[in-house]
């Protein structure tokens, strides 16, 4: 189906949902390509996990990481860093994103929680709806999908920008999820946190490096140099768990160490203030956008 004008991604969805007549839906971004059996693994999963599961989030992978240093930064952190963090969720009985770009629902869930809301981060908004209503949303480490990330930096600060306002229109559409008594309101609890981390950071730490490498070590010390090697041991760790999921599957991790010190050392001193950027978007009510191009 395709539309004649441009009236954002919740809207497409909702349209296209009108025309489902069967009783799981799956949702692909255009520019995304699913890895072999994809399909097959996230439905296997979705019928397999606990009976009030009613959506479950498939495995997003990095097609363009050989693009340039961003794209290979960013392979590490799709890879495994927002991986291992849907990993645990799920564990505990509530991953937070059901992202857009590839996940299933329940046909009936989705009618009863009014679909995609109108707003730049629908899917989170939409999974914290469905977590609200009691139900689990769960995650396929083995369905894969490659999807192209940002290349530019403005596209990548654009991207973590919306992806930030997203989780701060869950937390005013869904206030009341925080009261709700399951282990999955623990993770929702730790996001509360996240404005306040990205803030610090912002304002704080990043200053903090910069005059440190000009010898004034007035917020940032001569021990800051100490959390590198956790950050490196944390990321290996994490590396290795993954690495087993990809030999169960039949890819392969090619090497990429230019983007692996990219993204331990200098990923976050560009994302967090991005983080920032989103939070004051929604605090100001500035006009939403899609904001990647």
């Amino acid at each position: 189906m395709d539309l004649e004008k441009n009236a954002g991604k919740a809207r497409a969805l909702n349209i296209g949902f009108k025309e489902v007549a069967h009783d799981l839906v799956i949702t692909v971004d255009a520019d995304s390509f699913l890895y072999r059996d994809a399909l097959t693994s996230i439905v296997e999963r979705y019928r397999a996990d606990p009976p009030h599961t009613r959506a479950v989030a498939g495995k997003i992978l990095v097609r363009n990481s050989r693009q340039n240093w961003i794209t290979r930064s960013q392979e590490w952190d799709y890879f495994h860093g927002i991986a291992a963090i849907k990993r645990v969720q799920s564990l505990f009985q509530g991953t937070l994103v059901a992202q857009g770009a590839f996940s299933v629902y329940d046909r009936a869930a989705l009618i009863e929680v009014g679909g995609w809301p109108e707003c730049v981060g629908e899917d989170i908004v939409l999974t914290w709806a469905l977590l609200k209503a009691g139900y689990r949303v769960g995650h396929c480490e083995d369905a894969c999908l490659f999807t192209n990330v940002p290349s530019t930096v403005k596209q990548l600060v654009r991207q973590r920008q919306r992806w930030a306002r997203g989780m701060a229109e869950a937390f005013i559409k869904h206030p009341g999820i925080l009261l709700k008594p399951r282990l999955s309101t623990f993770f929702i609890y730790w996001n509360v946190l996240f404005p306040w981390l990205d803030l610090a950071c912002t304002i704080g730490f990043i200053p903090g490096i910069i005059l440190a490498l000009f010898g004034h070590y007035w917020i940032v010390g001569i021990m800051t140099l100490a959390l590198i090697p956790a950050a490196f041991a944390l990321s290996l760790l994490m590396f290795a768990i993954e690495r087993r999921m990809f030999k169960k599957t039949g890819l392969i991790v090619r090497k990429n160490v230019q983007g692996f010190f990219t993204y331990v050392l200098l990923y976050s001193l560009l994302l967090q203030p991005a983080s920032v950027l989103g939070y004051l978007d929604e605090l100001f009510r500035r006009p939403k956008a899609w904001g990647t191009k």
